[in-house]
């Protein structure tokens, strides 16, 4: 079976061409790029370098957020165009569980932190025995709330992603048994890693009505919201 993944939740785009469980190839780009312009030819980059066509292709796997609006917008709506154009089915996974899944920790949790801004974070549970598993699901989540949870719990926990180093004094203070991912590398998103993670627990979409994964309402939905209060309207929609 041959894959293409795909992740721009965020400022990286990766990418990975996968044949069964080998990597064929993959491009992880951790600069800031207009994915919109760079992600279509990111994909026939790497096509042409491995000399497959389109329909060589089994298979997409998407990373749906949560994360940045306009990139999973753009990474979403690609993945949706290829696998209803070749008629191959879609898979969807978290982008939180692909950081997770950059993680070697059979005995620890494993917290993928994403900032949401005013103390808030985007943050998911897992663990691995071996694969992949969801232990809580991923949420919109205070920092003083998912700490709170942490202490309560009490097991030994090991954070990843690139916005852990704005809390890691907090967390590090408050959580009596935290770690941290010290790996450069695997504090971003690997289209391998997105690939492993839909294997551990993606999900099959519809194509037609499938979403980014946001967890939270943008910034001009909210304030939409907060004038049609009384209105039967609902906001446009995001896809």
């Amino acid at each position: 079976m041959k894959t293409l993944a795909i992740d721009t939740s965020n400022q990286t785009m990766a990418l990975a061409l996968m044949d069964e469980d080998t990597m064929i190839a993959q491009i992880q780009t951790t600069v800031n790029k207009n994915h919109s312009r760079s992600l279509m030819p990111a994909v026939d980059f790497l096509m042409h370098a491995v000399e497959w066509v389109p329909t060589d292709l089994n298979r997409i796997v998407v990373a749906k957020g949560p994360g940045s609006y306009t990139g999973l917008r753009i990474g979403v709506t690609t993945a949706k165009t290829l696998a209803q154009t070749l008629a191959i089915p879609l898979v969807s996974v978290s982008s939180l569980a692909v950081l997770a899944q950059n993680v070697s920790a059979d005995d620890q949790l494993i917290i993928p932190i994403m900032n949401a801004r005013r103390k808030n974070v985007y943050a998911g549970i897992y663990q691995k025995n071996p694969e992949l598993t969801s232990i809580l699901s991923d949420r919109h989540i205070a920092l003083a709330e998912l700490i709170a949870w942490l202490k309560q719990d009490g097991r030994s926990c090991i954070f990843v992603g690139k916005d852990v180093e704005l809390f890691k004094e907090e967390l590090s203070s408050a959580v009596a048994d935290a770690f941290f991912v010290e790996d450069e590398a695997a504090q971003y998103p690997s289209g391998v890693n997105a690939f492993k993670a839909a294997n551990a627990i993606g999900a099959i979409e519809d194509e037609a009505q499938f979403i980014p994964s946001y967890l939270k309402k943008v910034e001009a939905e909210e304030k939409w919201l907060e004038t049609h209060q009384e209105s039967s309207e609902s906001y446009v929609e995001k896809l």
